[in-house]
């Protein structure tokens, strides 16, 4: 129980859950040429995980110390798994993606696809070890590899099989992928900014260089209410310009209720914040909001399709 802690398998199974939601809630009812064989999306699914899995450990290994502080009952390493033990997992988790993702990227006849794991996996550790340490930087770069969980859907699914002859219904399908991955980003963006904010204390200790840190708490709060207001509007600006144009009604409701709403819960949640506690239920939330924002793909394709 405690590895599957470790690896934080809660949040693994939310990721392949959106990108399971993405081939067979979006891609598959769309009817498009997809290069993948049920087998080969596993494959992608797997090696995305594991990859995961391995940047939570070493995200633990780094952040033995501050760990200590911020959440003492919850530190593993070092308690139930000792350091050398992790560095093992880590490896093993790791090697284990990227090799699969090198099967995936042969599989379709892109082998030079494979250097997108390394790169990843790469990134991952030198979030774990130094960019993390950097204010924005680090939270720039776990954001931008939540939503390439998402951009990577469309390089291995769409893109092998794009041709001059569908280049246009192949490249609205990839720039819809696109639309979700910068929710994915902007949200989790916000959602690394509070984290930052709840661990504070401990990041203080390691002599770390987090934005709460740099330009204090109070403006910190301000920044991520400003840019969670700029995508809650941007949000109804995207409603009012795709689904209320197309009289998808079912989308609109769903994501009124289900995201926009949580939104503005968060934003004044962020405006009366004081304590950890207020910030973690915060973070809670935005993970949520991330995972319901990405479910409305699934919503909206069967929305167009029985309005068709």
């Amino acid at each position: 129980m405690k590895f599957l802690q470790l690896i934080r398998y809660k949040n693994l199974l939310l990721l392949a859950l959106m990108q399971l939601i993405f081939r067979f809630g979006y891609l598959e009812l769309i009817k498009i040429p997809l290069s993948l064989f049920y087998w080969q999306y596993a494959i992608l699914i797997l090696a995305t995980v594991l990859i995961a899995a391995g940047g939570y450990i070493i995200n633990d290994i780094f952040d033995q110390e501050s760990d200590a502080i911020n959440k003492p009952k919850k530190v593993i390493i070092g308690n139930a798994i000792s350091e050398t033990k992790a560095y093992n997992l880590y490896a093993g988790l790791t090697i284990s993606g990227v090799a699969l993702g090198f099967v995936l990227a042969n599989s379709v006849s892109h082998p030079n696809f494979a250097v997108i794991f390394v790169l990843i996996a790469t990134l991952l550790y030198f979030y774990a070890s130094t960019l993390k340490q950097i204010a924005l930087i680090g939270n720039i770069a776990v954001a931008g590899l939540l939503a390439f969980s998402v951009i990577i859907i469309g390089i291995f699914d769409i893109i092998p099989n794009t041709f001059e002859i569908n280049q246009l219904q192949m490249s609205v399908a990839f720039a819809i992928l696109m639309d979700y991955a910068k929710f994915a980003f902007i949200i989790n963006l916000i959602r690394e900014i509070i984290k930052d904010i709840q661990d504070i204390e401990g990041d203080k200790e390691q002599d770390m260089k987090t934005l709460p840190i740099i330009i204090g708490q109070n403006k910190t709060s301000k920044l991520a209410f400003v840019l969670l207001l700029l995508s809650t509007l941007y949000l109804f600006y995207y409603l009012n310009n795709y689904l209320f144009a197309n009289d998808l009604y079912y989308g609109i409701i769903y994501i009124l209720v289900f995201v926009i709403a949580p939104m503005i819960l968060c934003l004044i949640k962020i405006l009366n914040a004081k304590e950890k506690s207020d910030y973690h239920q915060i973070s809670t939330f935005l993970k949520w909001i991330i995972f319901f924002g990405i479910l409305s793909i699934a919503v909206i394709t069967f929305n167009i399709k029985h309005h068709a």
